[in-house]
């Protein structure tokens, strides 16, 4: 055997490799897997937290250089950390006359809901016909028109750090049932009737301030004690000042009545 063929053949064999653990690769991979994460823990959240903070997320994402007041106010209109004072109290009305418009089954009743701004606040009357229109005729018995504005009511009110008083009122009809039954009892009624409605649907037990019971004292068409809008539920969305809502403080703004068809005089409260 020759001496060439009794040498050993040498192979070299290079491996190609991105640098082990000295490279880049890896680390954009990883923040990916890191955002992606983030951004479920974040969605799983909001999921689970509670309207009011869904809603500030919402609003500062629709306006992150906070140019509104309104924090926490989106596009649907809801007042959510809305604080109502006599400089913004005019968006409120506007608000609720536009949720009145867009209620299907309210628009022939429109001309029975009077919004006025008031020094207390906001006023909001449920104005009855000769027909009635919110309660049962004689009765504290809330019909379906008056069930589904108060509720939508409540929605847009719940949200506010304002109080709300709630008033009821009757004509000058005598009105007597047994046991003494009469309009001083149905005007109370009637207002607490409200009362309740809306704090199933979203008004918070701490904020009505009070339920009133007028009877006649308060008539809305002085000259005719018996015109029927003379009977009424009246909401007042009171003034947020620094000495609290309601306050004496408020009491800067004159009243500007808006105009309202009234219906014909009958009889009964």
């Amino acid at each position: 055997m020759s001496p060439t063929q009794n040498k050993p053949i040498i192979v070299i064999r290079k491996k190609s490799g991105h640098g082990g653990h000295h490279g880049g690769a890896w680390k954009v991979a990883y923040a990916d897997f890191v955002t992606a994460m983030m951004s479920l823990f974040i969605v799983l959240w909001l999921i689970n937290t509670s309207q009011k903070v869904r809603q500030a997320v919402a609003g500062y994402f629709n306006d992150p250089r906070g140019r509104t007041t309104e924090t926490g106010t989106d596009q649907s209109g809801s007042n959510e950390n809305l604080a109502i004072t006599e400089n913004n109290i005019p968006e409120l009305k506007k608000k609720i006359e536009e949720a009145i418009r867009r209620m299907n089954d309210l628009k022939a009743l429109e001309n029975q809901i009077e919004i006025t701004i008031t020094p207390e606040g906001l006023r909001i009357e449920m104005l009855e016909t000769k027909d009635g229109t919110f309660f049962d005729t004689g009765s504290a018995t809330l019909n379906a028109n008056g069930k589904e504005l108060l509720q939508m009511l409540a929605g847009q009110l719940g949200g506010l750090p304002n109080r709300v008083a709630i008033e009821g009122h009757t004509d000058a009809q005598p009105y007597s049932m047994a046991g003494g039954y009469g309009n001083w009892e149905l005007s109370s009624d009637r207002a607490n009737a409200a009362r309740r409605v809306m704090q199933d649907s979203g008004l918070r037990k701490d904020q009505v301030s009070e339920v009133r019971g007028y009877a006649d004292q308060k008539l809305r068409v002085p000259s005719n004690p018996m015109d029927p809008s003379n009977r009424r539920i009246s909401l007042i969305v009171q003034y947020l000042t620094a000495e609290g809502p309601g306050s004496p403080q408020s009491a800067a703004l004159p009243v500007a009545r808006s105009t309202t068809v009234a219906a014909p005089a009958a009889e009964g409260p």
